[in-house]
């Protein structure tokens, strides 16, 4: 591809990004007010989700991580099949964490003294970042696409960390929340 090619393939998809971006948020937030028990819809609470959206986190750092090595060693197709490996774990992170949610009411840290803080930042700065990592991961993901590959580096150089960031604190928050999780 030309660099108009290149430049045509982003802009075709800039609008759909920023929709996506601002929209998935948005329902997660509704979709974590909901409970399905509102609706008359009886169903146990699915608290078997946790610990596997938390591995699904914990998988997706080390494909971030094994797809810069791959990078770095030159094999694009595989740094491409990784990369696409840890959006999909993403998507099926935040289903199931929405089905949890959905279904469960919130669980409440229970850590005292100065370890709370450390939770709560840990929480605040993870679901922050998620947010903002969302056009992020597709604006970068849509660079490799159209073989924008300068531009690609420059962003992923600013996604991966974050990325890597939402997924490594993801972990940390499920272990220092899981001893309070009602079964």
């Amino acid at each position: 591809m030309n660099n108009s090619e290149n430049t045509a393939v982003e802009t075709k998809f800039k609008k759909p990004i920023i929709f996506v971006s601002i929209l998935i948020p948005i329902v997660v937030a509704i979709l974590f007010s909901v409970k399905l028990q509102d609706f008359g819809i009886k169903m146990e609470p699915l608290s078997f989700l946790p610990p596997i959206y938390a591995a699904i986190n914990g998988i997706t750092a080390i494909l971030l991580v094994t797809a810069v090595i791959a990078i770095k060693n030159g094999n694009r197709k595989r740094h491409e099949r990784l990369m696409t490996s840890a959006i999909a774990c993403s998507v099926v992170f935040l289903i199931m964490y929405v089905a949890y949610h959905m279904s469960s009411d919130a669980t409440k840290f229970g850590g005292e003294g100065w370890i709370r803080y450390v939770y709560f930042f840990l929480l605040i700065t993870h679901i922050a970042l998620s947010i903002i990592i969302i056009p992020l991961v597709l604006f970068t993901y849509v660079r490799a696409l159209s073989q924008s590959f300068d531009r690609h580096k420059k962003l992923a150089k600013i996604t991966f960390p974050l990325w890597l960031y939402v997924a490594v604190t993801g972990v940390i928050v499920y272990l220092m929340i899981a001893p309070y999780y009602v079964n």
